[in-house]
């Protein structure tokens, strides 16, 4: 199976155990710093037994200057945490920088459940790997509850019906870490693996290789404000309209022209580099009505695009 369709597959099959890697969490919480000083963290899809996420906050809690740090997961994936609790429940934790109170939950502690809700309410930032079958309705009760937030997603997510406007409203952007390049998952012992995108390491853990990862997030940083160079200057030859949409059709980020006026139809990936007093987003040729579908130069079909225009003329 191609390692883009590792997501895919966890979808129909609802395989959401994903273990985020400590070096990519590290990498990305550094730009962070002091917006999480005095906070109240919520890891609310993660075990602590193997959840990097509780690992990382445990051991960085008074360099952050957290205030609270808080963990529940989905009982099917605590593997018996604690053998003294009843199976039945779920179990979760809160460390306050020096001692850790294990409690018990009354539920199976799934984020939407209502003991999970009354936690959220306390929480100021929440951070995790979401169920990859859920993100939709991860991401609604975020916005709902009005919580900042730093998660992991695959970025096809930009163009869903439900996301996509958040991004167009400059309420969700992309992290600041991940670019391109394939990320590491660990993965539960019964997972199934094939050769072309997994590995075990000397200890026996399993892996998966996963393109189109990125941080989800509303914390701001200061790189989401470099411009963009632009260098290529329009030309219709060059720059086609499409056949179904008013727009000029960029094929690469890079190329977008500098001196055009117009709405731009640019790859998601564009994102990566979306500077918000740079550009405005318009749309996203899924989302427009919902009824347009993919855009066409020429009757050829292009992949998913965002419909964007430059501010600065």
């Amino acid at each position: 199976m191609p390692a883009n369709q590792n997501l895919i597959a966890a979808n129909k099959a609802k395989k959401d155990e994903f273990y985020t890697q400590l070096s990519d969490i590290e990498k990305e919480l550094k730009y962070y710093r002091e917006q999480f000083r005095g906070k109240v963290i919520y890891c609310n899809c993660d075990d602590p037994t193997v959840s990097n996420f509780y690992r990382y906050f445990q051991l960085n809690f008074d360099f952050f200057g957290l205030k609270k740090l808080i963990t529940t997961c989905y009982k099917n994936q605590q593997m018996d945490l604690f053998s003294q609790h009843d199976n039945e429940s779920a179990i979760g934790i809160e460390f306050d920088g020096t001692i850790s109170k294990t409690f018990q939950l009354q539920g199976d502690g799934d984020f939407r459940s209502q003991e999970c809700v009354e936690l959220l309410k306390q929480a100021d930032i929440v951070v995790t790997n979401p169920p990859f079958s859920l993100f939709r309705e991860y991401v609604a009760q975020l916005m709902a509850y009005a919580k900042q937030f730093l998660i992991i997603g695959n970025m096809n997510a930009t163009t869903y019906k439900e996301i996509f406007p958040y991004f167009r409203e400059n309420k969700i952007w992309y992290g600041a870490s991940i670019k391109s390049g394939d990320r590491w998952f660990g993965v539960p012992e019964h997972y199934p693996l094939t050769a072309a995108t997994s590995k075990v390491d000397s200890k026996g853990n399993k892996f998966i290789k996963v393109k189109g990862v990125r941080w989800f997030t509303n914390l701001d940083y200061r790189q989401r404000y470099e411009d963009l160079i632009l260098y290529k200057r329009y030309s219709p030859e060059e720059y086609p309209k499409y056949d179904n949409y008013d727009a000029i059709s960029v094929d690469k980020t890079a190329e977008i022209p500098y001196d055009f006026d117009g709405e731009m139809g640019v790859p998601i990936s564009f994102l990566d580099k979306h500077n918000p007093s740079q550009f405005e987003i318009i749309g996203a040729d899924t989302w427009f009505a919902g009824k347009l579908g993919r855009f066409y130069v020429k009757g050829k079909r292009k992949y998913a695009r965002i419909v964007i225009r430059n501010k600065r003329l």
